[in-house]
């Protein structure tokens, strides 16, 4: 299987397993990450997703070079989710934890960007290498990084080619924070499976006003989250709230113990 799945309670393990490979985002592999992530988004008992790659590596180096120089540039600008894997990971509505093995590198990188969330190992390495391949980005990275990072810090890494180590990338805000390496999928398991443990159509209705609102102007963020919070919070009981915030101020207790 180019793409393997591991459920543990309400948590999936998605990892793409071409490791000889650098898990470079063969046809093949695209496909079966897309059926995947479909297949997720529909099991009621998976409330959070881990994607990673296999070995320790790369995450995923990319679209397959070998076979874009056969089969032309189309996958780079594909639109539909069997071809383009950012395409793939936003089907899901469930939060996806990146788990940054490796190197994330060009195609790689747009992957890792597509995750709500990304946890890296002291392994993981992150480079946009399309200005020195001379292929545009078709999947997001010219517009999301510059939005994560500052535009000033998109552009020295764009357009230099260069790596940006792990703890670079956590400094500048890239990844939330980096463990070492045997520890890397325990650490995005465990923060899955707190995401899990939150109301499932809360999760999923919070992760998609916060993506919604992030493509829009801050004042357009604000008039939709005015809107989906006075249409929702309009339907809660008054009873449940105050139940669920016992039951918050005693998990804080706990963490805090």
């Amino acid at each position: 299987m180019l793409v393997t799945v591991e459920r543990d309670g309400p948590v999936a393990v998605v990892t793409m397993n071409r490791p000889e490979a650098m898990n470079a985002l063969s046809r093949g592999l695209r496909a079966q990450l897309a059926q995947v992530m479909k297949e997720l988004d529909g099991e009621e008992r998976i409330r959070a997703v881990v994607l990673t790659g296999a070995g320790t590596r790369a995450f995923t180096a990319g679209l397959d070079l070998k076979e874009l120089g056969v089969e032309g540039l189309g996958a780079a600008n594909a639109s539909e989710a069997l071809a383009n894997p950012v395409k793939a990971i936003e089907q899901c509505r469930k939060p996806v934890i990146g788990a940054i093995n490796g190197v994330a590198i060009t195609g790689g990188f747009e992957v890792a960007l597509a995750c709500d969330i990304l946890i890296g190992s002291e392994n993981a390495r992150f480079a946009d290498t399309h200005a020195r391949v001379g292929i545009m980005p078709g999947w997001g990275l010219s517009q999301k990084l510059a939005r994560m990072i500052g535009i000033s810090r998109a552009k020295e890494l764009s357009l230099s080619g260069n790596f940006l180590d792990a703890q670079t990338a956590c400094a500048w805000g890239l990844l939330n924070r980096v463990v070492p390496a045997d520890e890397l999928l325990g650490a995005a398991k465990q923060l899955a499976a707190d995401i899990a443990t939150a109301d499932p159509g809360m999760v999923q209705a919070y992760k998609a006003l916060i993506d919604e609102g992030y493509a829009l102007s801050f004042g357009e963020g604000m008039a939709l989250e005015n809107a989906r919070s006075t249409a929702a919070n309009s339907q809660v009981d008054k009873e449940e709230v105050e139940a669920r915030r016992l039951a918050v101020m005693e998990r804080g207790r706990e963490q805090k113990g």
